[in-house]
């Protein structure tokens, strides 16, 4: 397996399990408590604040452990160039991934036009971004062994 590729895979398993905790913290945290509608807002958006700079540093962290590791275990170097095979893989992934957004974000100002709590845009948009953040990568992974 290619450096590349288990990278996309550390990727993959560290955005889930980060999002996954830190919005489970924050749902034990938020619970169902009714809040004003002014409050609410305030507290989404600390709240989407603050997963930034925790998924910023986890995700260096998780890199760093993935380099040491791996190149103790396989005597791999990470590459130190990138290829235009893959700037086009990266440019193709990404593009993907902000087309997964894109929908992601539509959904969520569906939701909003529907009526339904204005919580559920904030979950919508989450989960949009997290979900664009696997789809990158598993476009990535997925380019990566077909090639292009």
């Amino acid at each position: 397996m290619y450096y590349q590729e288990k990278k996309s895979i550390v990727n993959i398993i560290s955005t889930l399990l980060v999002y996954g905790i830190y919005y489970w913290i924050v749902y034990q945290e938020y619970g169902d408590r009714v809040m004003s509608p002014d409050e609410e807002l305030q507290y989404w958006g600390k709240t989407m604040l603050l997963i930034i700079p925790i998924a910023i540093a986890s995700k260096i962290v998780i890199h760093i452990i993935f380099s040491i590791t791996n190149r103790l275990v396989t005597s791999e170097r990470q590459p130190c160039f990138e290829d235009e095979r893959d700037k086009i893989i990266a440019l193709t992934s990404t593009r993907n991934a902000f087309m997964v957004f894109g929908f992601g974000f539509l959904g969520a100002l569906g939701v909003i036009a529907y009526g339904m709590p204005m919580r559920s845009m904030f979950i919508f948009m989450i989960v949009a971004g997290v979900l664009s953040d696997v789809f990158d990568n598993l476009s990535q992974l997925y380019f990566h062994r077909k090639g292009i």
